[in-house]
C-alpha cells in the first residue's frame, strides 16, 4: 500500500514514510493510493474479534511495510486492558431513548484521542528505532489532542515534543494535564490567539522545507495519517458492538472539529462497513455544518471563531476536510489544489452541485448545538439514565437526536469524560453533582505547571525549537 497527496505532487510514499512526515512536502494530506474493500465474509470472520486482533487485521492493510509480527506486538503493547480499562476498550452503552454511545474516552488522558495516539507513540518508537533517527513534534491542540500526544510520548527514545495551545482558552483540567509534564522532550508552548493560529503555525513550520529538514519536523496532529488510520478500527468495533449480524445498517454521530475522527468514518464506510450516515455534530463553530447543509465551505478567521462550553471543537479550519473533499471531488488533485488556493485567499468555495452525492454516495448530513443545547443534553441524560456525559458528546447527542430517524441505529462517539469540563457540568446539573475523576489524577490542578507564552508567530515557535535543539 502506497501513499499520495490531495496536492497530487508528492511521489508515492510508504506507511513508515508518512508516518514521519506529517504534512506533504506539496502541502497537502496523505492517504491511501485506494481503499481496502471488506466483504461480507471478512466481516463475518472479523465479528466477535478481540479490539488487539480486530486493529492488527484492519492496521495490516494499510501499514504493508511494517513486518506483520511487529505490527502485532506494537498494537498488542497499545490496546491493553490496563491502558483502557476493559477488554473491549471501546464498549457500547444505550440510553433509555434508544441512541447508543461508543466510550473512547478511557484512555490514559481521558480523550478519545488516546485511541490513535497511544499507537502513534509506539508506532514512532518502532519505525524511528529501526532506521536510527530522531523527530521532533510540532503540534497544536484545542484541548484533547495536546495531552494524549505528551502522556503517548513522554520519555520515549528520540522524540521531542514541542506543543501549542491557545492562551486560556481550554479548560484548567487540560491546562493542568498538559502544563504539569516536567518530561525533558515534552515543551509546551501558550500561543496569544485561537486553535487556529497554532494550527497555522503548524503548517508554517511544516511547509519551512529547510527547517523542516534540519529540525526533522513531524506532526501528531491530525493530519498525520497513522491517527487517522487507528481510528478507523473503532468504527468497525462500534458496529459490531452495536449489531447482531452484518446484514443490519448503523449510522454514526461525531463531534467534529478538525474532522479528523469523522473522516475516519467515511473511509470505514468506503472500505465497506455498513454504516448508513455519518452525522457531523458542531458547536457554535459551525463552519462545517454551514458546507453540508449548502456547499459553501469557509472558513473563519480567529477573530470570528467562537470560544465555548465543547472548546476542544472551537475550530473554523477543519484541516482533515480535504481529506474527504479530495474524494467527493473525484480524487483530482488538480481541482484540491484550486480549491485550497481560493481556501488560502479567503473566499472559500462552493460545491453545492455535490451536495447530493455528500449525502447520497457519502452518507454526511449535519447538525449544531449551542451552549444552552448542550446544557440542557447533559441535564437530560443524567435525568433520564443517571449518566454524566461531557460537553462534546452532549453536542453529539443533541444532534444524533434532531437527526435520527424512526429505526435507525445511531451510535454517537464518545469524546471525553465529563471529569475534564467540570465546570459545564456543575452549570448544566448544580454545584453538588460528584463528578468522578480516576484517583492518580486527584489535585492535577494544583500540581507545577511549566509553559512559554508567545504571540502566534511561527518565527517565536521556531525560535524555541531552535534553542531546545541546537
Amino acid at each position: 500500500m502506497n501513499y499520495i497527496s490531495t496536492r497530487g505532487n508528492t511521489a508515492p510514499k510508504t506507511f513508515s514514510e508518512v508516518l514521519l512526515m506529517g504534512l506533504a512536502p506539496d502541502g497537502g494530506l496523505m492517504l491511501p493510493e485506494r481503499y481496502p474493500q471488506i466483504d461480507a465474509a471478512t466481516l463475518d470472520k472479523w465479528r466477535g474479534l478481540s479490539y488487539p486482533n480486530l486493529s492488527f487485521e484492519i492496521m495490516r492493510l494499510f501499514a504493508t511495510d511494517i513486518p506483520e509480527d511487529d505490527l502485532r506486538a506494537i498494537i498488542g503493547n497499545t490496546y491493553t486492558e490496563e491502558a483502557f480499562g476493559t477488554q473491549a476498550i471501546t464498549p457500547v452503552r444505550t440510553l433509555s431513548d434508544g441512541l447508543k454511545i461508543q466510550a473512547l474516552s478511557n484512555g490514559p488522558t481521558l480523550a478519545f484521542k488516546d485511541m490513535a495516539m497511544q499507537f502513534l507513540g509506539n508506532a514512532f518508537e518502532y519505525v524511528l528505532k529501526k532506521a536510527g533517527a530522531t523527530l521532533n513534534i510540532v503540534g497544536a491542540t484545542s484541548g484533547d489532542t495536546g495531552s494524549a500526544a505528551e502522556y503517548a510520548l513522554r520519555g520515549k527514545e528520540g522524540v521531542h515534543v514541542f506543543m501549542m495551545s491557545p492562551e486560556g482558552k481550554m479548560s484548567a483540567f487540560q491546562r493542568a494535564q498538559m502544563y504539569s509534564l516536567h518530561d525533558a522532550n515534552i515543551h509546551n508552548i501558550a500561543v496569544k490567539g485561537m486553535f487556529d493560529d497554532c494550527q497555522d503555525i503548524v503548517k508554517a513550520v511544516q511547509n519551512d522545507a529547510a527547517f523542516k529538514a534540519q529540525y526533522r519536523i513531524g506532526t501528531v496532529n491530525s493530519i498525520n495519517w497513522g491517527r487517522v488510520m487507528a481510528q478507523i478500527v473503532y468504527y468497525f468495533a462500534g458496529y459490531f458492538y452495536a449489531t447482531q449480524s452484518n446484514a443490519e445498517t448503523v449510522s454514526f454521530c461525531v463531534p467534529s472539529g478538525n474532522f479528523g475522527n469523522i473522516c475516519a468514518g467515511h473511509i470505514a464506510k468506503q472500505m465497506g462497513l455498513p454504516i448508513g450516515r455519518l452525522m457531523v455534530a458542531t458547536n457554535e463553530n459551525d463552519v462545517l455544518d454551514e458546507f453540508f447543509k449548502t456547499g459553501r465551505y469557509l472558513p473563519r478567521s480567529a477573530a470570528q471563531t467562537h470560544v465555548t462550553s465543547s472548546p476542544s471543537m472551537d475550530i473554523s479550519k477543519a484541516s482533515n476536510f480535504e481529506r474527504f473533499v479530495f474524494d467527493l471531488a473525484g480524487r483530482n488533485p488538480a481541482e484540491i489544489r484550486a480549491l485550497w488556493e481560493q481556501v488560502a485567499s479567503g473566499a472559500g468555495f462552493d460545491l453545492g452541485g455535490l451536495l447530493d452525492e455528500a449525502r447520497g454516495q457519502y452518507g454526511f448530513v449535519s447538525g449544531k448545538s449551542t451552549h444552552a443545547d448542550r446544557l440542557a443534553t447533559i441535564r437530560r441524560v443524567y435525568e433520564e439514565d443517571g449518566e454524566l456525559i461531557d460537553p462534546h458528546t452532549a453536542d453529539g447527542v443533541k444532534v444524533a437526536r434532531e437527526l435520527r430517524e424512526n429505526g435507525e441505529t445511531v451510535v454517537c462517539l464518545e469524546t471525553a469524560l465529563p471529569a475534564k469540563f467540570a465546570d459545564t457540568i456543575r452549570e448544566a446539573l448544580g454545584g453538588s453533582v460528584a463528578i468522578p475523576r480516576p484517583a492518580k489524577l486527584e489535585g492535577l490542578e494544583n500540581l507545577p505547571q511549566r509553559v512559554q507564552t508567545v504571540p502566534a508567530d511561527a518565527d517565536a515557535v521556531k525560535n524555541i525549537i531552535r534553542r531546545v535543539l541546537d
